[in-house]
C-alpha cells in the first residue's frame, strides 16, 4: 500500500515536472551539457596525445579524458572550465575591472539600450506610417525588408567609419547597429498587430464616429500590444548582438565583443566561451523580463487573465 502512495506521488510530480515549463527545459539542458561534454573530449583528445607522446607517457583512456577536460587553451572548453572562469570574471573581479565581465556586459548593455529605444521608436514610426498611408506601405516596405538581406558583418564597419568621418564615435556608433537589427521585428509586428482588427470592429467604431486618431488609440494600438511585445523579445536579443558585432570593428577595450576579440588574438577559448555564455545569459535575462512586463500589462489591459 504503502509503495503504491509513493508511486502515486512520484508519478504525480514527474507528470507534473514534465507538463511544466521546467522539465523540458531541464532535460534538454542537461541533453546539451552531455553533448557538450562528449565534443570537448573529442575536439581536444588529437592535441593531448600529441603531448603524451612527445612526453613519452603512457596514458590510459581514463587519464586521457580527465586531461582533455583540464586543458589550459583546449580547442573546446569544458562546461565546468566555462563556470570557473565565469565565476572568476564576475564574482572574483570588482566590477570597476577591466577583466571583470561584470563590467563588460555594461558597456556592452548600455549601447544595448539605446538601440533598443531607438529601433522601437523607428520600427513603430514606420509600422504606422505603412498601416496609414497606402504610399507608404508601397514604396517602404520593401526597402524594410531588403535591408535585413545586408550581412551586418559587412554594414558593421562601414557605418562606423561613416559616423566617425562625421564625429560619431564610441557608444553611438554601436547603438546605430542594434537599432539596425532591433528595428525590423518591431515593424513587421507593429504592422501584424495594427490590422489585426477585424471589419466587424472596424465598423463599430466608425459607427460611434471615430476619426483616424481615436481609431488607433482605441482599437488599433490595444489590438497590436501582444504584437509589439512578441516582437520586443526578438528585438531585445538582435540588439545584444548588433551592439557585440558592433564592437569588433572598431577595436573596443570594453565590452562583451571586445572579451571575444582578444581571447580569439591570444588563443584563450575558455574567455571566448565565457563571453559568449554570459551574453546568452544576458539575452535570456532580458527576455524574461519584457516577459513579466508582458503579462503585467495585458493583465491590466483585460487581455490576460
Amino acid at each position: 500500500m504503502k509503495t503504491d502512495r509513493n508511486n502515486s506521488w512520484a508519478g504525480r510530480i514527474w507528470r507534473g515536472f514534465i507538463a511544466g515549463n521546467s522539465g523540458p527545459v531541464a532535460t534538454l539542458s542537461l541533453l546539451i551539457v552531455v553533448i557538450w561534454y562528449g565534443g570537448a573530449v573529442y575536439m581536444n583528445t588529437p592535441w593531448q596525445i600529441d603531448k603524451f607522446q612527445r612526453a613519452k607517457i603512457d596514458w590510459s583512456m581514463t587519464s586521457l579524458v580527465r586531461e582533455t577536460l583540464r586543458q589550459d587553451r583546449p580547442v573546446l572548453p569544458a562546461p565546468h572550465q566555462v563556470l570557473v572562469e565565469m565565476n572568476n570574471t564576475i564574482f572574483g573581479k570588482k566590477i570597476t575591472s577591466k577583466r571583470s565581465l561584470v563590467y563588460h556586459t555594461w558597456v556592452t548593455l548600455s549601447s544595448t539600450f539605446l538601440g533598443f529605444v531607438i529601433g522601437t521608436l523607428l520600427g513603430g514610426l514606420i509600422a504606422v506610417g505603412i498601416v496609414h498611408v497606402v504610399t507608404l506601405e508601397k514604396s517602404l516596405m520593401p526597402w524594410v525588408i531588403s535591408s535585413q538581406t545586408i550581412p551586418i558583418l559587412a554594414l558593421a564597419p562601414m557605418i562606423i567609419v561613416v559616423l566617425g568621418a562625421i564625429g560619431l564615435k564610441g557608444l553611438v556608433p554601436k547603438a546605430i547597429i542594434s537599432m539596425y537589427l532591433c528595428f525590423f521585428p518591431v515593424t513587421i509586428g507593429m504592422v501584424k498587430g495594427l490590422r489585426s482588427p477585424n471589419p466587424l470592429q472596424m465598423d463599430l467604431i466608425q459607427t460611434y464616429n471615430a476619426n483616424r486618431w481615436q481609431t488607433f488609440w482605441k482599437l488599433r494600438f490595444p489590438s497590436s500590444v501582444p504584437f509589439l511585445f512578441a516582437s520586443l523579445k526578438v528585438a531585445i536579443a538582435a540588439s545584444l548582438v548588433g551592439a557585440i558585432v558592433g564592437e569588433m570593428p572598431t577595436g573596443a577595450q570594453a565590452g562583451l565583443g571586445a572579451r571575444l576579440l582578444a581571447g580569439s588574438y591570444y588563443g584563450q577559448t575558455i574567455q571566448i566561451w565565457s563571453a559568449l555564455l554570459t551574453a546568452a545569459i544576458v539575452a535570456a535575462l532580458m527576455v524574461a523580463l519584457i516577459g513579466v512586463i508582458e503579462k503585467s500589462t495585458l493583465k491590466r489591459m483585460g487581455i490576460q487573465p
